[in-house]
This record gives structure tokens, C-alpha cells and sequence, in this order.
């Protein structure tokens, strides 16, 4: 049985299609990333899953076998959720609210208190700390302890890694990680795309509309045509003169480089040679593997 099941889920906010018609599956025990930029749809998606937001009218799915509309109150009590605003109680300590929303599902923190164990032990030296003089990443991993208390069968994430400092970032996908060995589902949105390579699968979402779902290592095999990586101190100028440059099947900037798609590999000769007659100042030109972001990209064109 899947953990998650979606089908012909749509939502519409004053004639703006916000959801299209979004089918896919996540397997019981996958680490599930929903990846795409700001406004892609992702919290809209996740308020429905966890039944805050009713969809338009159609088939829409279940949670863990629930259907999504008609057993919203049973599928509360085996999800956990992780807002992307710290909503926990800012006045009460680590320690107060952590027993405070075992109370609220009729547990003790001494019964989960293996599953927690990994994530607490980073709160240990702060228990009788506010929540609100946590720092970024402490606030994530109390708030993380919060949902997991009840042990759920699905726990939710909505962009957990906004806002929090790289290291703490690679320390809560760890935690992610192993949960997956607690037989526990975890779906998670992100606007990182990088963070794609953390997850079992991801789903790639723009505009209401999934461009593609599948294990990272799957759609990056996917991608067509040959990635070529131009490192250049003068990104905007070489990136200005290669759009005029044929064949190509798309030209954009990525970071502090150039990427330019060749259908074919022998094409890269005509590229050099065109950087060469318009003098573009380049420091290296090599093909290159693409990462997700690149993937994404494609998908969209």
C-alpha cells in the first residue's frame, strides 16, 4: 500500500489554477523530496495532504489507505507536520513544550523517547531554554521532536531548511534520513535543489504542475543532450553573446558559470570556436554531468 496517493488533485484560488491536475505515489518508508521555487504550489500542495485545505471537486486520494476528504480526522492522528513558520510556543520552554504536545496526542515522552533520542540530544544542553532564544536550526529540531512525538506513520515538512545555516541544514537531513530505518514516511518540500540527492525520490514541481517524479539518479540519466560548463568572471556578457550561438538547445546562467545544452557532443567544437571569433573572456570550458537544477530547467523549456 502507498503511503501517499494522488490522483487528479486540483485547487483553484480565484480562477488561478494553483494545482493542475497533480497525479503520484510515495511509497511507505521513502524519503519523498516535492522540490521547486517559490510559489511553485508546494504549501498549497501540503495544506491539502494534511487536510487544512479542501481541493476542487474530483479524485484527489488517501493517506496511508484514509481517504483525504471523508477520514480527515483519523489521518490527523497518524501524520506529523512541520510548518515552514516556527509555530511552537515561544514563552515555554523546550522541555514544557515537548510534554505539551505529547499531552495533546495522549502520549509521554518516555514512550518515543528512542525515536526522538538522535534529534533531542541536541536540545539536552537548552531544555529549560524559551523556545523563541533557540537559534534557526535548534527551533527546527524542537519543532521536529514536537511532530514526531506520537511516532506518525507520514511525517510532513514543509521547506524545514528556509532560513537555517548550512550546517544545521546537513544535520537535519541526517536526522531525515534515518528515519526512514523507523519504517516512518517523510515528504518534504524544499526550494534547495541541491537537497534532491538526500532524497529516495523527488517531485519536481512548477506552477502547479509536476514536470517530472522520480529517483534523482533517474532524472538526471534523463537529461538530453550534452551540458557544457563555462567558468567566466563576466557571466552576464558571455551569457548575452552565446545566446546568438547555434546550435544550441539552451544557454543560462548557473552561479558563478555559463551552462550551454549541445544536442550533439561534437558541437562543442563550434562552441569553442565561437567563444574564440567574439573574444568572450572564459577561463575553462568543459561537458559536465547535470545536477537537478539543470534537470528542472530543461523540463521547464
Amino acid at each position: 500500500m502507498s503511503a501517499i496517493d494522488v490522483v487528479h488533485l486540483s485547487k483553484t484560488f480565484r480562477q488561478s489554477k494553483v494545482l493542475d491536475a497533480l497525479q503520484f505515489q510515495v511509497d511507505e518508508g521513502e524519503l519523498f523530496g516535492l522540490i521547486g521555487p517559490d510559489g511553485a504550489g508546494k504549501s498549497t500542495l501540503f495544506n491539502i495532504l494534511i487536510t487544512l485545505l479542501k481541493p476542487d471537486d474530483g479524485c484527489v486520494g488517501t493517506i496511508s489507505g484514509y481517504d483525504i476528504l471523508k477520514d480527515y480526522k483519523t489521518i490527523r492522528n497518524i501524520i506529523g507536520y512541520l510548518p515552514e513558520k516556527f509555530s511552537l510556543y515561544g514563552d515555554l520552554t523546550c522541555e514544557q513544550n515537548l510534554d505539551f504536545f505529547a499531552m495533546l496526542y495522549g502520549e509521554n515522552v518516555e514512550n518515543n523517547q528512542n525515536l526522538i533520542a538522535p534529534i533531542w540530544n541536541y536540545l539536552k544542553p537548552f531544555k529549560k531554554r524559551r523556545a523563541s532564544a533557540l537559534s534557526g536550526g535548534m527551533k527546527q529540531k524542537l519543532a521536529l521532536c514536537c511532530a514526531l512525538i506520537h511516532k506518525p506513520k507520514i511525517l510532513f515538512l514543509d521547506e524545514p531548511t528556509t532560513g537555517v545555516d548550512p550546517v544545521a541544514r546537513q544535520e537535519l537531513w541526517g536526522i531525515l534520513t534515518k528515519l526512514k530505518n523507523e519504517n516512518i514516511t517523510v515528504f518534504v518540500s524544499t526550494s534547495y535543489m541541491e537537497e534532491a540527492d538526500y532524497c529516495t525520490h523527488v517531485g519536481l514541481l512548477q506552477k502547479g504542475k509536476m514536470l517530472g517524479c522520480d529517483s534523482p539518479q533517474k532524472i538526471k540519466a534523463d537529461f538530453k543532450g550534452i551540458l557544457v560548463s563555462i567558468q567566466t568572471a563576466d557571466v552576464y556578457g558571455v551569457l548575452t553573446q552565446l545566446i546568438d550561438f547555434q546550435p544550441k538547445d539552451n544557454v543560462y546562467a548557473a552561479g558563478q558559470q555559463v551552462n550551454v545544452v549541445l544536442k550533439h557532443e561534437e558541437d562543442l567544437k563550434y562552441l569553442q570556436q565561437f567563444i574564440n571569433d567574439n573574444s568572450l573572456k572564459c577561463n575553462d570550458i568543459s561537458i559536465t554531468d547535470p545536477n537537478i537544477e539543470d534537470c528542472f530547467i530543461q523540463l521547464m523549456k
